[in-house]
């Protein structure tokens, strides 16, 4: 266990996700079941639930970190996480649509150590299920009967329409010889920023606080995605199979404008013109891959990335603490906001 992880006098980052699984799971499987079979054949099997040919199996699913910043933002205000529970399974449909829709449009065979879902049902049927999340996920938003239902939906609504629009920037990039650190910052916001800001609100909100500590537990959530999101990045570049679940390089491969790459290309520097004139060409692939790597290290990428993300962490802390949140669940938020943004360590 690493010293992010640990909480004093609380349950440690793990630990935390383990409880968020707990509550989390049974509502979640209990919404998929609803789908048509062929769609909810393929949730199932990108949730690793099952294997292709529908076989019970016990896959990695992910760290469902926002489902558990959803119940934990309940808790921090005085709320009953229990009461959130449907707040955390929409996000988590949401997050999922929007996986299932990258591994397609940046033609990624490979998630969590398992073939995505496209490469075993086809684009198709990977993109419709993925639709199908997405319908599911203000579905059980509408049904769920609590008081902040009508706020609740308006706030995934606005995330998902900022998660679409940093997606498409995204793809809108790697078409791009040129991108600034702003534009690249921005889509990064609304590409990661935004759902976390949402997860942390939609707890707050069906928690009971104010509509300020809302706003406050936004910030922090916002701030968190984008350090999230600068992680990730490096990640895509030096992470461990083992860890990431995708090949080594996986970004370079294709060519991604990430922001430890925009950083590199920005630098003015001779390694970020080198890289320049290496992304220009075909996708690099085997020493051009190991050499486009040194060479945004090289440009100051890496470190870039990394103090930007300690200091979102700080500021996202900052909100927290604004926030005046119970002291047990904040706790419980900063040990888990550590493990996000040191999760290669």
């Amino acid at each position: 266990m690493t010293a992010a992880s640990e909480i004093a006098g609380g349950r440690s980052a793990p630990e935390v996700l383990a409880w968020s699984r707990t509550c989390l799971d049974p509502a979640l499987r209990a919404a998929v079941d609803t789908l048509p079979g062929a769609l909810r054949q393929i949730a199932g099997y990108h949730f690793g639930w099952w294997d292709a040919d529908g076989k019970a199996i016990a896959a990695a699913g992910g760290k469902a970190i926002r489902p558990a910043l959803v119940l934990l933002s309940a808790e921090a205000v005085g709320g009953d996480p229990t009461e959130a529970v449907p707040a955390a399974v929409a996000v988590e449909l949401v997050h999922n649509f929007s996986l299932l829709h990258d591994d397609v449009m940046d033609g990624d065979r490979t998630r969590r150590h398992r073939a995505t879902a496209w490469a075993v049902y086809g684009v198709g049927p990977a993109i419709l299920a993925g639709d199908a999340l997405l319908a599911l996920a203000f579905d059980v938003l509408a049904g769920c009967g609590h008081a902040a239902l009508q706020e609740g939906g308006r706030l995934l609504h606005g995330a998902v329409q900022d998660l679409l629009d940093g997606q498409s920037a995204d793809l809108a990039f790697e078409a791009r010889t040129e991108v600034d650190l702003r534009e690249c910052l921005g889509m990064a916001r609304g590409k990661t920023g935004a759902l976390l800001g949402c997860a942390c609100a939609l707890g707050a909100t069906f928690g009971g606080a104010s509509w300020d500590r809302v706003g406050r537990f936004r910030e922090f959530g916002e701030r968190l995605g984008l350090a999230f999101q600068l992680v990730d990045d490096l990640l895509g570049i030096w992470g461990d199979p083992a860890v990431t679940g995708k090949p080594v390089h996986a970004d370079l491969r294709q060519r991604k404008k990430s922001l430890p790459v925009v950083a590199a290309l920005t630098s003015g520097t001779p390694a970020g013109r080198e890289l320049a004139a290496l992304y220009s060409g075909a996708p690099p692939s085997g020493t051009d891959l190991v050499r486009a790597a040194e060479l945004v290290d090289a440009a100051g990428g890496r470190d870039w990335s990394q103090a930007q993300a300690d200091d979102l962490l700080g500021q996202a802390l900052h909100h927290l603490r604004a926030a005046h949140p119970v002291a047990a669940p904040a706790a419980e938020l900063t040990g888990l906001a550590g493990l996000v943004t040191r999760r290669d360590r």
